[in-house]
């Protein structure tokens, strides 16, 4: 029985570390999201979502059916964006897989929840071309996130200090004055609007990870996990919540802004 618990508990957390901080942001991401949308169509109409919808749903079909290829995945159907149906779809990939293969089946979580990640890499790139100094600061906040081996409170505080800094350098007076800042809010705002999951994306995902997790079993049963060190896992950790931020950083200004058209329409 303790065998057992230990066979099975390990990889519970293991699967944590991988996959605990993506399943968080995004539920979190999925509210700002609802928040947001109900507040846009509030103030200006049912049709407020295709205005976001016309580049945001295109960005997140298309991030799905890039990781549908990579995972070798084969694609029926795809709607990059449409009039919202019964159910509210703005857009859509259909794909099938081979059932036989763990590669395609652990694909499935990754499929479900690459349009955070296609979302966050657009948003990142347009930090680059249109806000060049916010996009440094960025950069240098990723180089010294390499750095961390380990967590407590005051690594924890630097790291939200960092992006809080990050935060200033995009809404200062400078780019306040510049055309380009204004370009790059509308377009974070229609991105990180449709970052969010659906309820099919997270069906499709949970397939994968419960693949992901037998096969975490399996490999601390051979003990090849042993050679993953607590500071690679920390170091994975902070990179990727660090690149999650960012993304949830642009949907709580998106929801922000959201919150001020509907209180002054109301």
């Amino acid at each position: 029985m303790e065998i057992l618990k230990t066979l099975l508990l390990q990889p519970i957390i293991e699967t944590i570390y991988l996959t605990g901080m993506i399943i968080l942001i995004g539920f979190i991401l999925g509210i700002l999201r609802n928040g947001s949308l109900r507040n846009f169509q509030r103030s200006f109409g049912p049709n407020a979502v295709m205005v976001t919808g016309f580049i945001g749903v295109p960005v997140h079909e298309l991030s799905h059916a890039i990781l549908a290829l990579i995972f070798r995945h084969s694609i029926k159907e795809m709607k990059l964006l449409q009039r919202p149906d019964e159910s509210g779809t703005l857009g859509y990939v259909r794909h099938s897989y081979n059932q036989n293969s763990i590669y395609q089946q652990i694909g499935n979580f990754f499929i479900g929840i690459a349009p955070i990640f296609g979302g966050l890499i657009c948003i990142i790139l347009l930090m680059k071309f249109l806000l060049p100094a916010s996009y440094s600061e960025f950069i240098k906040i990723c180089t010294n996130n390499l750095n961390i081996s380990n967590l407590n409170i005051k690594i924890i505080e630097r790291i939200l200090n960092s992006y809080y800094g990050l935060i200033k350098t995009i809404f200062t007076y400078s780019n306040l004055k510049d055309p380009m800042f204004y370009i790059f809010l509308f377009l974070s705002i229609c991105i990180s609007s449709h970052i969010s999951l659906s309820k099919a994306d997270i069906n499709g995902a949970s397939k994968g990870l419960f693949i992901m997790f037998a096969l975490i079993i399996l490999l601390n049963m051979v003990g090849l996990t042993k050679y993953i060190s607590m500071a690679d896992i920390i170091r994975y950790n902070v990179m990727l919540t660090g690149f999650l931020l960012v993304a949830l950083i642009f949907s709580l200004i998106t929801y922000v802004i959201s919150e001020i058209f509907a209180s002054l329409i109301r």
